[in-house]
């Protein structure tokens, strides 16, 4: 089976200001990754669908929904908090980004692809119950991770973040749910200041001081990571798949380099193949250089297409 690539252009009509690092030129960069990639033809490519509001509203309250469809402007920018703005298209782009992981999710467990990669914007992990926050206005992985507990046969998902920046929206929306785990690499002290001492046998919040590098990372994951998930035996394995832990990121000071991220990737393809039958849905979070940007996720995507 392939690996489905999942985006919409709608995702490029995002726009916070000209200069934001946070732009659509980082859809176009992976874009332009893949245009030649030995790979391509392992992947299978579909256009993203609108969230629902009903689909929503399973990860957020149904009020901060309603409030950011309100909000959503016809004409000009508006700040939804200090970091994330709106213009006239970026619930559009948010609600495609939503629905990419929903179509993710469909795909991979009705059988028709192996893994999905949803290459989105604006990102999610940030994005609490009732709030935006850090560029993120719904949070994707937590609508998909809820869709699969709401409408198919999935007991235990797990959700694996090595975004740079703690994923504190997630762990803010399922800190209480027992069906779902969070294992999370970050640095700190950094934006946003939390995960680390929010740390619980669900919640694997796994710190890294600034300049922390390849060896750090590796061993961190495999000591932290590996005997939570074989105690929690995930049927999904969920990624919020941030590269801006990488050495020449603008946003960050971590020290990772490409072959990081496809070591991480071939560690979550291994630890799917233990666990959750090979169920892999990757969404896209942060990553702000846009030439390391294409080169890990190109690194990533490559690692799912070619797991048996």
């Amino acid at each position: 089976m392939k690996t489905a690539f999942i985006s919409h252009p709608d995702t490029m009509l995002h726009v916070m200001d000209g200069q934001h690092p946070e732009s659509p030129a980082r859809i176009s960069s992976i874009k332009n990754a893949l245009l030649h990639a030995t790979f391509k033809n392992k992947l299978q490519f579909f256009d993203a669908p609108l969230a629902t509001k009903q689909q929503l509203i399973k990860a957020h309250l149904p009020a901060y929904v309603d409030e950011i469809f309100t909000k959503s402007p016809k004409v000009g920018m508006i700040k939804l908090d200090a970091d994330t703005a709106m213009g006239p298209h970026s619930l559009e782009a948010t609600l495609r980004a939503s629905g990419a992981a929903i179509l993710a999710a469909d795909l991979v467990m009705q059988h028709k692809v192996k893994h999905a990669f949803c290459c989105i914007r604006p990102p999610g992990h940030h994005a609490g119950p009732g709030n935006s926050a850090g560029f993120c206005i719904f949070n994707h992985v937590a609508v998909v991770a809820m869709h699969l507990l709401t409408q198919y046969a999935i007991k235990r998902i797990a959700i694996i973040d090595f975004d740079v920046h703690h994923g504190d929206g997630t762990e803010a929306i399922f800190k209480n749910n027992p069906s779902v785990m969070l294992c999370s690499t970050f640095q700190h002290p950094f934006y946003p200041h939390k995960g680390a001492d929010s740390r619980t046998d669900r919640m694997i919040n796994v710190p890294l001081a600034a300049k922390s590098d390849s060896q750090s990372f590796r061993k961190a994951v495999t000591n932290e990571f590996t005997p939570a998930l074989d105690r929690f035996k995930p049927e999904v394995l969920l990624i919020s798949a941030g590269f801006d832990a990488h050495s020449q990121d603008p946003l960050a000071n971590l020290a990772l380099e490409v072959d990081d991220f496809a070591w991480m990737t071939q560690y979550i393809v291994d630890q799917s193949s233990k666990h959750s039958e090979g169920r892999i849905i990757s969404c896209l979070e942060g990553g702000y250089h846009l030439q390391y940007l294409a080169e890990c996720a190109h690194a990533h995507i490559k690692i799912l297409t070619e797991s048996e």
